[in-house]
């Protein structure tokens, strides 16, 4: 199924943040992504099913940053007020439709510049749960899921590497190399 609810604008206020994600203040989701971007917090969210597989999504043909990328299930941020937990639940609900018992798993810094249509610059807080619930896409969001195993996975990145976001690519090498255990826990 699919719908296409709006859920992302670019006056939501987003939470600036420093290195060690201490509040600096707020400012529109827009800016944030100009030029070389404004650090500000964000997460990524990996859903596993039952038989192990990670479910990943294409970006909508309509983000301004990385259209049509692969990315992993979800990834957003929170706004001004918001935790972060909070955020990653509710983001989960709007582009997929999808409920699981999120684990934060770690945070780092990052940022990755797309041509000259802006940049992202994150402290980004990564989550990973397991759910077999059917996904309902949001097509304003997402253009297209499917669900890979880990080991498919680390073989396209290495043959198609220009197919997914650099975010994804930079989360996938430390959960695969220093967080294996708490994605096989989810069992």
């Amino acid at each position: 199924m699919t719908h296409s609810a709006v859920v992302s604008f670019d006056d939501e206020p987003l939470i600036l943040v420093n290195s060690q994600d201490e509040v600096l203040g707020h400012e529109e989701k827009h800016p944030c992504h100009n030029g070389m971007g404004m650090l500000h917090r964000a997460f990524s969210i990996f859903i596993f099913n039952s038989r192990g597989e990670l479910l990943i999504q294409q970006r909508s043909e309509q983000k301004r940053l990385w259209p049509m990328f692969w990315a992993n299930t979800c990834c957003s941020h929170p706004r001004r007020g918001e935790e972060t937990p909070s955020a990653a639940d509710r983001r989960l609900r709007e582009e997929l439709s999808m409920k699981a018992e999120l684990q934060y798993v770690y945070k780092f810094e990052y940022q990755a510049t797309f041509g000259e249509l802006g940049s992202e610059n994150e402290l980004c807080w990564v989550f990973v749960g397991r759910s077999d619930d059917a996904a309902d896409l949001n097509l304003n969001e997402v253009n297209e899921l499917r669900y890979i195993s880990p080991e498919d996975l680390d073989a396209e990145m290495e043959t198609n590497p220009e197919k997914f976001t650099p975010w994804l690519k930079m989360e996938w090498k430390k959960l695969r190399t220093e967080y294996w255990h708490q994605v096989e826990a989810l069992n």
